[in-house]
């Protein structure tokens, strides 16, 4: 993989881990009209849905440059969903913290 991929990836990673605390619509696409603003925990399944969506573009970013998906264990997917929640921290700091001051 080329380092600068490995870059476009990362940023982004960072974006769709901080989608959901800087927007109110779902996916950062629909508007929840009955929803707003948005509850904690239709953020938290939304910023889930995200990670996911993120792991298939890496899955797919491998198989074309690789030829093949290497297999992961369990670790692997741990360390990856604590990286993305690290991501999403100053997101969630801005939301909860200093878009209230405001």
């Amino acid at each position: 993989m080329s380092t600068s991929l490995i870059f476009v990836f990362v940023l982004l990673a960072f974006i769709a881990a901080n989608l959901p605390w800087f927007t109110e619509k779902m996916l950062g696409l629909v508007a929840l009209a009955k929803l707003s603003p948005k509850p904690v925990w239709v953020r938290l399944i939304e910023w889930l849905i995200l990670y996911f969506v993120l792991g298939g573009i890496a899955l797919g970013f491998e198989s074309k440059l690789n030829g093949q998906v290497h297999a992961q264990d369990w670790e692997f997917y741990t360390i990856t969903l604590c990286i993305f929640f690290v991501l999403s921290v100053p997101g969630f700091i801005y939301h909860y913290e200093f878009k209230r001051e405001s």
